[in-house]
């Protein structure tokens, strides 16, 4: 689960759509949602690793955001896609 305060909309949402086509090998993104000012992100994205994800994710959004990483309670979710 990754969710980020966002300091640069534009450039964040133009960097997530590239991150997007660059998912690494194994991982899938299940939800990308933003608040209707840009301000704030949630992303889930499945991978091995947190650390994977973190990785991944500030290579392509560090500069423009800053985001906490944790693994899903998926057992307790609701709505969570599959």
């Amino acid at each position: 689960m990754v969710v980020s305060t966002v300091s640069d909309d534009g450039k964040f949402w133009s960097e997530l759509k590239k991150a997007h086509a660059g998912l690494p090998k194994g991982a899938t993104w299940k939800l990308a949602v933003a608040s209707k000012d840009g301000a704030q992100a949630v992303n889930i994205i499945t991978h091995d690793s947190v650390d994977g994800v973190r990785d991944f994710f500030e290579a392509y959004v560090g500069p423009y955001a800053t985001t906490e990483y944790c693994e899903a309670d998926a057992a307790n979710a609701v709505g969570l896609p599959r």
